[in-house]
């Protein structure tokens, strides 16, 4: 009798046992629904909402139901008079036992939305949701007056530690000072700094260099924060470039200025806001954005005893130690797969290490673990990564984003050294304690799953305008060679907001 080898007799029990836990039945009135989307008044690009799927003796789902999806969701206008186009994609999976529903609305529901759960033809909890209008949808131009309710509908945190960090520096912000020092300082030919006023929820800008066309970025940002709530009265420069730029420290003379920048570092003092990409995904997700913050949490590939037990990498030369992973994957295989994908730093490296071929980034999650490497700074793909269910191995570094200062390491990730020295032994513990590498990576995604959601997004912006505003020491001020970023006005802003409007400047 032939002896079967403990370690895969140990996956194919596991395996047996999800299986068994898949089979229960789905109770669609026990089930749960909850979540911003089944708010009227939180106006977001795509609202969405939770379900968790619950068994007939009331026990929560720990994996997905057997055979095909079987909720379904409805959204429509609550007045048969009124025709809203409503995009509303299946749930997302999200192999835990939980699906994520998301709608974009193309046009406001004056009457307001009935939204139908349905699960095997059965409503799911209290559906059908009644939301009573209006419903605003993203373009609707339509503040909401009071902050304070803005943000109680949007559960915005009561404070975020790197926002309260950044301002540290920053007591007080003297205007004047930043007007003589940020065009000498920041505004050379080869700057990439734009100078914002924000007044009575209208917003000014002027450009200050040459590399200004991410501005596109920082403006829609504010357009869609401006339509949503009203915005306190501020003047402030933001960096479109990838390295933070204030390098002063506080003890300094002359101290730090507060230049507002989409990634920090550990010598810098630059106050910090969710990146471009991040936030760009979540204002165009479901529109021209596929992978989103949304998104990614119902494409994390096989269930973690069916993923490739490997390190994985696809990325740009951007980084020397990419160019490490790519010779460290050569010679050993069996422990990583690593490519570069596109040469522009290295060139003279592609013959002898190679091109990889482009992969949807859903598909990185068919192996267990991802390196995350720095580029050119932080890698804007780690909130990705970590939302989805493979465990991510770090490098250490100096730059940051706005959500790190709320991880750990062997907590949420893995670390590895600058160098990569370790990378291998990490893997090789990864492989050997494969519990523990679960737990951390479950551990990671449901930290990402809180500290990345879009309404946070939202509020992080606003926190951190609401209190740079609190601190300026003069008024700010529309200059000369500023320009109105106007708000969109084709027909997909056309909606009649029921809120009293902010009155115009005087220019």
């Amino acid at each position: 009798m032939h002896r079967v080898p403990r370690a895969p007799l140990l996956r194919l029990l596991l395996a047996l046992l999800v299986a068994a836990g898949a089979g229960a039945r789905v109770s669609a009135p026990r089930s749960l629904a909850w979540g911003p989307g089944l708010q009227a008044t939180a106006v977001l690009p795509v609202r969405y909402f939770f379900l968790q799927a619950v068994d007939s003796d009331g026990r929560n789902l720990t994996s997905s139901p057997p055979g095909q999806t079987q909720f379904k969701v409805v959204v429509k206008s609550l007045s048969p008079k009124e025709s809203v186009r409503i995009y509303v994609p299946k749930p997302l999976d999200r192999n835990d036992g939980t699906f994520l529903v998301r709608y974009r609305m193309h046009e406001t529901a004056h009457a307001g939305l009935k939204v139908e759960v349905l699960y095997g033809g059965e409503h799911v909890a209290q559906s059908p949701y009644i939301l009573k209008g209006p419903v605003y949808h993203e373009y609707c131009d339509c503040p909401e007056e009071d902050p304070q309710a803005w943000q109680k509908t949007l559960s915005c945190p009561a404070t975020e530690p790197q926002i309260e960090q950044d301002f540290t520096s920053f007591p007080s912000i003297d205007l004047q000072q930043m007007l003589k020092e940020v065009p000498k300082r920041f505004g050379d030919e080869r700057g990439a700094v734009v100078h914002y006023t924000i007044v009575n929820n209208h917003i000014h800008r002027r450009s200050l260099g040459k590399y200004t066309d991410f501005k596109m970025f920082s403006d829609e940002i504010l357009l869609s924060l401006a339509r949503k709530v009203t915005l306190p009265d501020l003047e402030f420069y933001i960096n479109l470039g990838d390295w933070p730029l204030e390098h002063r420290k506080v003890n300094d003379t002359p101290g730090p200025i507060p230049i507002i920048s989409w990634c920090g570092s550990l010598d810098s003092r630059d106050i910090i806001l969710p990146t471009y990409d991040v936030t760009h995904s979540t204002l165009e997700a479901m529109r021209g954005v596929t992978n989103d913050l949304l998104s990614v949490q119902g494409n994390t590939g096989p269930s973690w005893i069916n993923k490739t037990e490997k390190a994985f990498f696809r990325g740009r030369d951007s980084r020397e130690e990419r160019l490490q992973l790519v010779q460290l994957s050569q010679e050993n295989p069996q422990l990583l797969d690593a490519g570069i994908t596109g040469y522009f730093f290295f060139q003279e490296k592609e013959r002898e290490l190679g091109k990889a071929k482009l992969m949807g980034f859903f598909d990185f999650f068919k192996y267990k673990y991802q390196v995350n490497v720095d580029g050119t700074v932080a890698a804007y793909r780690y909130p990705y990564l970590m939302l989805g269910d493979s465990l991510v191995l770090k490098q250490d570094s100096p730059y940051y984003e706005h959500f790190y200062v709320a991880l750990r390491p062997w907590k949420h990730y893995v670390p590895i050294k600058r160098n990569l020295s370790d990378l291998l032994e990490k893997v090789k513990w990864a492989k050997e304690n494969d519990e523990e590498a679960k737990k951390i990576a479950k551990e990671g995604q449901l930290t990402a799953r809180d500290l990345l959601q879009p309404p946070r997004l939202f509020c992080y912006y606003y926190k951190v305008l609401q209190k740079y505003a609190a601190r300026q020491a003069s008024k700010p001020m529309i200059r000369d060679g500023m320009e109105l970023v106007p708000q969109p006005d084709d027909g997909t802003s056309v909606c009649q907001c029921h809120r009293k409007r902010p009155e115009k400047e005087d220019l």
